[in-house]
């Protein structure tokens, strides 16, 4: 039976390239969820979504977020998003592109947000996830860092630690990493 299925589909696509037309790609369940979470997106002022490989594409995406308060102000921030298949079954993969001294995102662009990895169900969507990203830039959590130089400095020395990134933001050397300018 399954294979008379197939067969079917076969014909039905060598009718449809006869008739001149392109074959029509199907989308995955998780391009269809997809293309619904980045319809019903409601990003704030400060936060852009662009789509470098074009708009057939979905699956990878860039967002911008430009934090208007906390320690992050004024910066501009690229993170990447690679979204799998089987989204919503598995988060994800966002990454920052954007070099920042941040007690959650470590020198090679991981990024430290529970519902990304352990907290992440499949009721979560694009949006959550962006305003987790803005959280992180508002109320950097010392507590569970992938930067742990940040981390403690944070902690134990909160003027230190802006002072580090108003030098970072700016362009220069925080220890002995450089960040450039993204202000």
């Amino acid at each position: 039976m399954i294979k008379l299925f197939k067969v079917k589909e076969k014909q039905r696509e060598i009718a449809e390239n006869a008739n001149g037309r392109a074959p029509v790609k199907k989308q995955s369940a998780g391009e269809l969820r997809l293309h619904k979470d980045i319809n019903e997106l409601n990003l704030p002022t400060t936060t852009a979504i662009t789509f470098p490989n074009g708009k057939d594409d979905l699956m990878n995406f860039e967002v911008s977020i430009r934090p208007g308060e906390g320690y992050y102000l004024g910066g501009t921030f690229v993170f990447t998003f690679h979204v799998p298949p089987i989204y919503p079954h598995e988060a994800p993969k966002v990454k920052c592109k954007t070099k920042v001294y941040h007690p959650n995102i470590d020198m090679e662009g991981n990024v430290c947000l529970n519902i990304l990895r352990e907290d992440w169900k499949p009721v979560l969507n694009i949006n959550t996830i962006i305003y987790g990203l803005h959280h992180l830039f508002t109320e950097p959590n010392h507590e569970d860092p992938l930067n742990s130089d940040a981390a403690a400095v944070l902690r134990d020395n909160p003027k230190m630690f802006e002072a580090n990134v108003r030098r970072a933001m700016a362009g220069g050397y925080v220890g002995q990493y450089y960040f450039p300018r993204c202000v």
